[in-house]
């Protein structure tokens, strides 16, 4: 079996088992890695050589530098001033997307989703409509401005370092400007007019996030009696039975004041209060079996059982977080940080049952309870993403403009050829340490390392796929089969197929696999290569018609309470626009 059929065949279990996600996409890749080198397809000196690549060193850069933004403060600070609940649903829309375009532009498109999120969660509860009515635009619209820069989006870092090694000469922080601004520009227009009219109307009559903390029917407070089984047991020694019984306990009341924290350690006494979470059966359940009687609600609010030193969190959890995959028992969630996972919601479908031991998906809201002061700490580790407004750190807030001004020097010293990126980057990053902007613990905790894997794991067998002449067999059979055709309209079709694999799979090896199959495409036509290199930019980007096929899709799912079939509907007629305004972009900044 020839290298190039044993590659293929190995892609094609790569593509498979992507679409599928039912594995990790960074354990399907470095498992790909090491099959190819297994079988020789790989040479063994170039196995782990992605890793040291210059894409890969710039999306890990980029990811801390973005992290030294949201730390200033100086994101939040510009939205709040950006935030009005009386404006009218397409107004708001227009200026949030065009925000976060912007702000992608200049940051880790996730990052920026992630800032903006929570803002505009809670402009859609001032103005009492559902989230999804806005978060969809929110997320396409900072989809779309990664594609102004270099720095924007990871498929541009690609594709640029891809120039690099077979022109001499990467793509530079702004060649992708004119055309992907053109496109952002007419993307924010769409979505703000027309896009949001084409989500589901019963989207729109559904607000996950309150529905999901919506739970007084599952509250009750039961009095401990004179007969009761509990009497003498700490809190904790309750936990086996609350587990049969599907009961969560969270808080005990002794003469009117509430015990610190989850009272894990209290000794429970007469006439004590259990604060007690589940199905109106489970409390019944547990109530039968430890002999308590049912105590009227007191410290409550909107159903919800209130504290001083106790609150809720809702979360999102994006793909690679600790939680994800596992559940909260298997974390030891009660019993290592005193935190309770009261509910999960899952593509518009509520779980009240059996949550501790729900495994997590990326996409999941979390309802967490525990202490005020830990929970954001927890949400941090756990890898989630805060629903609600977060607060600006007041410690920072006097470092946003030397952040900005860090951050400004270093595109400035890159973009005039001063500095090289990933040197002007890391230097960024050197600096946001020492001047307290990032603190040491968040330094590593900032990198998605489950890209950083998927890159390093993709680019060895992208080589190996170019070396082996697999990417010009392709390219030959596309310059083939479109035999007759216009390189215009090659150039087309190329952006189609890359689109439809953006769709299915992660952007990064989309355009890893695509930029080669390019460059092969150009030289079989004899023209000019940037023109297709482009077009795999910005095609690898745009990733509208499923929730899978970028993080940020994925983010807004369980908020926005979105379904797998919704974002075509937006999507597929925002993809045809930029296909029509990409295309003569291209053509005329970058002609064959």
């Amino acid at each position: 079996m020839s290298d190039q059929n044993i590659l293929f065949t190995l892609l094609f279990f790569v593509f498979v088992f992507l679409i599928w996600g039912r594995w990790r996409y960074d354990l399907v890749a470095f498992s790909a890695l090491l099959l190819g080198v297994v079988a020789g397809v790989v040479p063994v000196n170039d196995a782990f050589s992605g890793f040291g690549h210059p894409a890969v060193v710039v999306v890990a850069l980029v990811l801390i530098v973005s992290r030294g933004l949201s730390n200033s403060g100086v994101i939040e600070l510009l939205a709040r001033y950006l935030l009005d609940g009386s404006r009218k649903l397409a107004a708001h829309i227009g200026i949030m997307a065009g925000f976060a375009a912007v702000l992608s532009a200049v940051m880790n498109n996730v990052a920026a989703l992630a800032l903006l999120m929570p803002l505009d969660m809670q402009a859609a509860s001032k103005a009492k409509r559902s989230p999804a009515l806005t978060l969809m635009p929110l997320s396409f619209a900072s989809i779309l401005g990664g594609m102004i820069t270099l720095i924007g989006t990871p498929p541009n870092i690609v594709v640029a370092e891809y120039r690099r090694s077979v022109l001499g000469e990467p793509y530079h922080m702004f060649d992708f400007a004119p055309v992907g601004l053109a496109v952002a520009i007419i993307g924010v227009i769409y979505v703000a007019l027309i896009g949001w009219r084409l989500i589901p109307a019963a989207r729109g009559k559904h607000n996950m996030a309150k529905e999901l903390i919506e739970l007084g029917d599952y509250v009750a407070e039961v009095k401990v009696s004179e007969e009761s089984a509990a009497i003498g047991k700490k809190v904790r020694d309750l936990d086996e039975i609350a587990k049969e019984h599907e009961v969560e306990i969270i808080g005990l009341v002794r003469r009117g004041e509430r015990q610190p924290g989850m009272a894990r350690r209290v000794e429970i006494r007469k006439n004590d209060v259990l604060v007690l979470q589940a199905a109106p059966e489970g409390i019944e359940g547990m109530v039968g079996a430890l002999g308590l009687k049912y105590n009227r609600k007191s410290n409550t609010e909107d159903g919800v059982f209130t504290s001083d030193d106790t609150s809720l969190l809702e979360v999102v959890v994006p793909e690679g977080a600790r939680i994800e995959g596992r559940s909260a028992f298997s974390l030891r969630l009660m019993y290592r940080h005193g935190v309770t996972l009261l509910g999960v919601s899952r593509k518009g479908k509520r779980f009240t049952q059996r949550v501790r031991e729900l495994e997590i998906q990326a996409g999941d809201i979390l309802l967490l309870l525990g202490s005020s002061e830990q929970l954001e700490d927890i949400a941090n580790w756990l890898g989630c993403l805060p629903l609600a407004e977060r607060g600006l750190q007041v410690t920072q807030r006097q470092k946003a403009g030397l952040a900005v001004l860090i951050f400004g020097a270093a595109v400035l010293l890159a973009s005039i050829g001063v500095l090289y990126l990933p040197i002007a980057l890391g230097i960024a990053v050197v600096l946001m340490v020492l001047t307290g902007i990032i603190p040491l613990r968040q330094l590593y905790g900032s990198i998605e390392w489950s890209v950083i894997v998927l890159l390093g794991s993709m680019i060895p067998i992208g080589m190996a796929l170019e070396s082996s002449g697999g990417t010009e067999l392709i390219a030959s059979g596309i310059v083939n089969a479109a035999s007759g055709l216009s390189p215009a309209a090659v150039l087309v079709i190329l952006m189609i197929v890359t689109m439809t694999l953006s769709d299915v799979m992660n952007n990064v090896a989309t355009a890893v696999i695509a930029a080669p199959i390019a460059f092969n495409i150009a030289n079989s036509l004899g023209v000019n290569p940037d023109p297709f290199l482009m077009s795999v930019a910005v095609a690898a980007s745009c990733a509208f018609l499923t929730p899978i096929g970028h993080k940020n899709n994925t983010l807004i799912m369980g908020p926005g309470g979105y379904r797998f079939g919704d974002y075509w509907r937006m999507g597929l007629p925002l993809e045809i626009l930029v296909v029509a305004i990409a295309v003569p972009m291209i053509l005329w900044v970058w002609p064959f």
